[in-house]
């Protein structure tokens, strides 16, 4: 028996409250750099009660997924739907499951009945095009997210994801375009998601650097001078070799007047090896 899976089982009996995935995690952080296979996770829920409302059991669902008890949640979510069939709510919601469990085949389908059951479901194209960007079919999830923001304009989320799709089809002019409008709609949105969205895909540093390069110049151009410092800074860091280019684009005109940036350019941080 290794002596990681030895670390995982005290880790677990030591935390029982923790999610297998988080006793994992920390498994792996104390441990050296090796792959293991973690347990599959198991059921903490008492099975879904016969007589329990879909609501309820759909909300009880809810708070199981939030916690990552993925199982427990799929269960419910299943007992829900059989109590309101066809609901393409809950079929969104057994897709995102399935989703934050890996099984991006299941989680397609049910988006897909999700969709059938309701046409103007923007959510719904929006978590589709989710799953084919994951399998680097990046013209399918742009048609995906082109449906959902059709639907529904307000959204930063279906910009931000079109503009991964476009910007992993390294078609920059159209994916700046498409996080200037989620920018518009959202100041915070990528400090959420530029590091669980697009630079998941990434195969390479200069790839991350130039996505970087671009959230400074859509923050410069903003006035939000802060978080355009900051990607700046990482784009610097991860070795972008287009940086000079920051004295020439117009974005940048009026942060070129700040101390800071003058301070930033001087400092020149250097690139950090992966």
């Amino acid at each position: 028996m290794g002596r990681q899976y030895l670390l995982y089982l005290l880790l677990a009996s030591l935390f029982p409250t923790l999610s297998s995935a988080q006793v994992h995690h920390f498994a792996q952080a104390h441990s050296s750099e090796q792959v293991e296979i973690s347990p599959p996770p198991v059921r903490r829920a008492d099975p879904p009660p016969a007589d329990a409302a879909a609501a309820d059991l759909e909300a009880r669902g809810d708070a199981l997924r939030a916690e990552k008890f993925y199982l427990d949640a799929l269960d419910y979510y299943r007992a829900a739907l059989k109590k309101q069939p066809g609901s393409a709510r809950i079929y969104n919601k057994i897709g995102i499951n399935e989703l934050q469990m890996a099984r991006f085949a299941d989680a397609r389908k049910d988006f897909e009945r999700a969709i059938k059951n309701d046409r103007q479901f923007a959510d719904a194209y929006n978590n589709l095009g989710v799953i084919y960007y994951l399998q680097k079919k990046y013209g399918k999830a742009i048609k995906e997210y082109e449906k959902a923001i059709n639907l529904r304009q307000d959204s930063g989320s279906f910009f931000s994801n079109l503009g991964a799709a476009y910007f992993s089809k390294k078609d920059y002019v159209k994916a700046s375009l498409a996080y200037n409008q989620a920018l518009q709609l959202d100041p915070d949105i990528f400090e959420r998601t530029s590091h669980t969205g697009v630079l998941a895909q990434m195969s390479s540093p200069g790839d991350r650097a130039h996505f970087d390069y671009v959230l400074a110049k859509l923050y410069a151009k903003s006035g939000i001078a802060d978080r355009s410092l900051q990607y700046l800074r990482r784009a610097m860091e991860e070795g972008y070799k287009g940086i000079e280019d920051v004295y020439k684009d117009s974005e940048f005109a009026a942060l070129r007047k700040d101390p800071r940036f003058t301070e930033l350019m001087a400092a020149r941080p250097v690139a950090i090896p992966e």
